[in-house]
């Protein structure tokens, strides 16, 4: 699972739940709130800021912003972390 935070003001960093993570109100209020978009909200806004959940389904036209930045971080994950061998 991956969360971001959008609004006028931009994008918060990509927050990243662990793989096998059991993901309950505790998990997601420490690691995906406190820990990840919190601090990013706070910094862009000059804590100046309403927190609101949309609650969009996985297809939503709405997340168009979030598609982009998850492929973005992913293609630039996948391409630093190969090795070319380049052969003359």
């Amino acid at each position: 699972m991956v969360s971001v935070a959008v609004s006028k003001l931009g994008k918060t960093d990509l927050v990243f739940v662990q793989p096998g993570a059991k993901i309950n109100s505790v998990y997601y209020s420490h690691n995906v709130l406190e820990q990840g978009l919190l601090p990013d909200i706070r910094r862009s806004s000059n804590d100046n800021f309403l927190f609101q959940q949309d609650g969009a389904p996985a297809n939503s036209p709405d997340l168009n912003p979030v598609d982009y930045s998850v492929c973005g971080s992913v293609a630039t994950d996948s391409v630093s972390s190969q090795n070319f061998a380049l052969t003359s």
